[in-house]
């Protein structure tokens, strides 16, 4: 039976003529459909693939019935609901690499407008007038040029700002400082980069973690005169800050391609002066378009004819009947991942990992992936899935061993992943209940019980009396329930952990007062 395949936004060419040399595939191409009109008609595919502009929805996936694939031409997925996705089985795959070098050469178009004052000159002499004193500009010679965000775009864009002679210095909790050497770039924490840089350009997806990355308090440690590039993603960027740190005279001028709503209409941003504006152009070239188009079409021509499954974002290349049974450990794998990279801090420079117990029977590379994945997944700019996971930790010169062993002790599986940081070192150990239900059993010296579900709060403290209800009772006043709570201890009245599910996230002054009250150590908020 021939595979239907629904292409709803437009794709180059050379990505739908691969598709169609295939005899077994019907490919319809049916550009700009409307929500409902998509709806009607999805149930009859079993591949889609879109770019940016259609929004695959829980609504839309709901009528879905027989598709298997989603294919994004590009790197983003803001407009695909992946965890919708995941629980109908549906792969859902993307373009990582293909508009890598378009997005970094906007990055220094905008950087190069924004000194120069380039679109504004064009805007005044088309105008008839002519006034070089008003546009005088600065060069990029010995300028400090800050990234937030480290990966293949990063990367990238540093490459090109080393041309220019200038300074690139660069966050990213997962670049070692010896890789960036490497690379002539200097590592640093995030608040060296807001005081150092000239200029600051952002390349990370937007999560949680990233949402707001520079917001006011970011720019009330800036350099007076700084410059702020964004070509990643809207949001990652308070824009309302943005522009009173334009006002204030702390911000000398910014050059957006994204922004928190798109179209962004008649903004403040858009319509100030000092404000370079694109739409949302960084992979809007003719080599970037036919690259993500060819990878997407191969991507999902080979995934359909079961040659194997490249940079899925939701589901490892195992096969059905294995996946059944490993699924529950693969899930553990990724949250003990999920759980160190909000627990840690500094940059990941090693990873031990070691199996225990009946777990050692299967291919433990699909786990080790899931932990990796689970543990970069979180802040770097490009997708990482199960497919490049151990690829992406490679370039950033992290050093992973694996230890397995069959021996067990209190637990028939155990998952012990220790994870060390330019600045800490923690472990944790996870199992399963009845083979399906996840728990972590031991944060680094301490044994608990703990759902790795949801939210969570997991704070170290001393062991005094009353100090749970303190936090109950604060938490209460926010509305903010408990639903679960475990605690674990050395000793009595030593170094304790107390570890707290809760049924919503808790607001940065929330976690400030917590961090205020006596006897309590560290306290960082888990989302899993």
């Amino acid at each position: 039976m021939a595979s239907k395949i629904l292409i709803s936004d437009p794709l180059a060419e050379e990505g739908i003529k691969i598709l169609r040399e295939e005899k077994d595939f019907t490919v319809d191409s049916k550009p700009k459909l409307p929500p409902e009109e998509l709806k009607k008609i999805v149930g009859e595919y079993d591949a889609l693939i879109v770019r940016s502009e259609t929004k695959v929805t829980k609504d839309i996936l709901k009528s879905a019935k027989k598709l298997k694939y989603i294919g994004r031409a590009g790197v983003g997925l803001d407009n695909v609901d992946v965890d919708e996705a995941s629980k109908m089985g549906i792969i859902v795959m993307n373009a990582p690499g293909g508009n890598m070098v378009s997005t970094a050469e906007h990055t220094l178009s905008l950087i190069l407008s924004l000194s120069r004052n380039i679109p504004q000159a064009d805007a005044s002499l088309k105008k008839g007038e002519w006034s070089r004193k008003k546009f005088m500009g600065v060069e990029l010679y010995g300028k400090t040029l800050g990234i937030i965000g480290l990966g293949r775009i990063g990367t990238e864009v540093a490459r090109r700002a080393l041309s220019f002679q200038m300074k690139v210095i660069a966050c990213d909790p997962y670049l070692i400082p010896e890789k960036a050497k490497s690379l002539g770039i200097e590592s640093v924490d995030l608040d060296t980069l807001f005081k150092a840089s000239d200029y600051i350009t952002v390349h990370t997806p937007l999560t949680e973690d990233t949402r707001h990355v520079i917001d006011a308090n970011a720019f009330k440690k800036m350099k007076k005169g700084v410059r702020i590039i964004n070509c990643a993603r809207g949001g990652i960027i308070d824009e309302g800050a943005l522009g009173e740190g334009i006002e204030s005279g702390i911000v000398a001028g910014a050059a957006l391609d994204v922004y928190e709503n798109e179209p962004p209409g008649q903004s403040k941003l858009v319509c100030m002066d000092k404000v370079v504006t694109t739409p949302h152009l960084g992979a809007s070239t003719e080599e970037a378009q036919v690259n993500v188009s060819v990878d997407i079409a191969q991507s999902i021509r080979d995934a359909i004819m079961r040659r194997g499954i490249r940079n899925a974002v939701n589901i490892p290349c195992i096969e059905p009947e294995l996946f059944k049974i490993i699924e529950p450990y693969l899930n553990l794998a990724e949250k003990i991942g999920s759980m160190h990279a909000q627990l840690q801090e500094g940059s990941v420079s090693k990873i031990k990992i070691k199996y225990v117990g009946d777990i050692v029977q299967y291919d433990l590379n699909h786990m080790t992936r899931s932990i990796v994945k689970g543990l970069l997944g979180r802040t770097l700019e490009e997708s990482v899935n199960y497919v490049n996971a151990l690829v992406v930790s490679k370039e950033r010169g992290i050093k992973i061993t694996e230890e397995k062993t069959k021996e067990v002790e209190d637990f028939a599986n155990l998952i012990i992943v220790e994870v060390q940081t330019s600045k800490t070192k923690n472990s944790i150990m996870g199992t399963l209940f009845t083979k399906i239900d996840p728990r972590i059993v031991k944060i680094n010296q301490f044994y608990v019980d703990a759902f790795p579900e949801g939210h969570m709060l997991v704070i170290y403290n001393t062991d005094k009396p009353g100090i749970v209800g303190q936090i109950g009772t604060l938490l209460g006043k926010n509305n903010i329930n408990i639903a679960g709570m475990n605690f674990g201890r050395t000793k009595r009245g030593g170094d304790a952990i107390t570890l707290l599910n809760i049924d919503s996230a808790v607001p940065e002054k929330v976690l400030g007062k917590i961090k205020k009250m006596r006897y309590i150590k560290e306290v960082k908020y888990v989302k899993l």
